[in-house]
């Protein structure tokens, strides 16, 4: 008899740890946001329409073609008269940059963001047990990571990550490592650092395919402090629901459609190449095909399979109809026309978009179906912000917070692009109300503005008239 209940409670036991550790284990591998801190320069950093065209006409390597072109850029950029550029270009040393440049404009950002963010979360520097920074463009020793540390005096043994050349999806990457480190150290803070360094990456040459990057790359950052204790659930903002990564890397178009290099006279730059829509629509698609099924309910996916089933077997008889000549005019599509489209709407409630540009917002928008006021926090950012790169996302959440949008429960959906090229997603779930104190508060009553043209063409279209034979850049 003994026997018998000592070989029943064996399983039992190993049953009721089992699933012990299923759930505990389980809170322990949450990754939430605490809090985060977008960076918001100084305003004699500020750009206007007026500086923009002095930065332009110091550049002696431009003629009148070359005018025309950043002028149709700059009009249909979507950015606005208030995003902030590096300090030595306000200057006038953009082709003379040097490495103390690169250095003071990452620490204004680390001693502002950073040192707001731990006063606000009430968390120690020496608390921090992950330190994760990301800045694409700038490669310095000691890293970015030892200055922060050295700054902040952190504990001999925090995980220090340094990540550069990962572009503008960079933040979801340093996400991403912190989720997977959370899942091997419990009860830990860590701190994501995302910026991107433009003081020595401005393009003073005049090949247009790197300098259209001046009209869209601004300055800006974000901190957050991001945490797997239990402890914090309570007081958390965000929690992660899924992420996914995809890289295109193995692709020579893919690869090569944006990247630093020298143009033919050697001026460094970041060169943005005809196949950058094509390879950003490719890997948009494949993130969206592993993406969906991880966040979409299983009726929303039924009905997709259902009516594209449906599509392509209404389009299969009419093509035999024609005599399978073609007819159908469907151009590939299914059933002859339109797609069968997804609708992300039914397993997300806001949509994060990066600012890439406003080609890039409305591809997206096009592509899932999204409404103007979906695009809104994304096209507000990009015309207050311009494109910050890694950090851009932050501020697009940050708009949403501001507009008190968020509440308890509602799902986010973050889309990202980078070169390399990749796209990476990931879902957030609001974990409480949110009352919107950020970077916006100073100007959201202003948003979001009915009319986003920007004054360039005004008091820059008369370049459009003038005779390249006759033609002088104006002192």
């Amino acid at each position: 008899m003994g026997l018998f209940i000592l070989l029943c409670v064996i399983p039992l036991s190993y049953l009721v740890f089992r699933v012990w550790r299923w759930v505990f284990a389980g809170v322990d591998r949450d990754c939430y946001i605490v809090d985060y801190e977008c960076y918001k320069p100084a305003d004699d950093r500020m750009i206007s329409t007026e500086f923009c065209g002095e930065i332009i006409k110091r550049n002696k390597s431009l003629g009148l073609n070359e005018y025309k072109f950043l002028l149709k850029a700059i009009v249909n950029s979507g950015i606005g008269e208030e995003t902030y550029g590096p300090r030595n270009v306000l200057i006038g040393r953009e082709e003379r940059p040097m490495l103390s440049d690169s250095i003071s404009e990452m620490d204004e950002f680390f001693h502002d963001s950073i040192g707001k963010l731990l006063a606000r979360s009430g968390v120690s520097p020496r608390e921090i047990d992950v330190l994760v920074v990301n800045v694409s463009m700038l490669s310095i020793a000691p890293s970015l990571c030892s200055r922060i540390i050295n700054n902040y005096k952190m504990r001999d043994d925090v995980k220090a990550f340094n990540l550069t050349g990962m572009g503008c999806s960079a933040s979801l990457i340093s996400i991403d490592a912190v989720r997977n480190i959370f899942k091997c150290y419990k009860d830990s803070y860590a701190l994501v650092v995302t910026s991107e360094c433009l003081s020595p990456n401005w393009y003073s040459g005049n090949d247009r395919s790197m300098i259209l990057a001046n009209c869209l790359f601004r300055s800006g950052g974000c901190a957050m402090l991001l945490s797997n204790k239990n402890a914090v659930r309570h007081k958390a903002m965000f929690k992660l629901k899924c992420l996914v990564r995809t890289h295109h890397g193995a692709r020579d178009e893919s690869y090569g459609c944006c990247m630093q290099r020298d143009d033919a006279e050697g001026r460094l730059g970041f060169y943005l190449g005809k196949d950058l829509p094509k390879a950003a629509t490719r890997s948009f698609v494949d993130n969206l095909r592993e993406l969906a099924p991880k966040i979409l309910p299983v009726r929303e996916l039924l009905r997709f399979m259902v009516v594209r089933v449906v599509k392509r077997l209404s389009f299969s008889r009419s093509k035999k109809g024609s005599g399978g000549g073609g007819g159908g005019g469907g151009g590939g599509s299914e059933g002859g026309g339109a797609k069968a489209v997804i609708n992300f709407r039914a397993g997300v409630d806001h949509f994060c978009i990066h600012t890439g540009g406003k080609a890039v917002i409305d591809g997206i928008g096009t592509n899932l179906g999204l409404s103007e006021y979906d695009l809104e926090p994304a096209r507000m950012t990009l015309h207050r912000f311009g494109n910050t790169s890694a950090s851009s996302l932050w501020y697009v959440l940050a708009y949403m917070e501001a507009k008190k949008r968020l509440k308890k429960g509602d799902r986010i959906l973050m889309i990202s692009f980078g070169a390399g090229f990749k796209c990476n997603s990931c879902l957030w779930e609001v974990a409480r109300d949110l009352r919107g104190e950020n970077v916006w508060k100073e100007c959201i009553e202003n948003y979001p503005k009915k009319n986003l043209a920007n004054p360039y063409m005004e008091k820059y279209g008369w370049i459009n008239n003038e005779d390249p034979r006759t033609f002088k850049v104006p002192e």
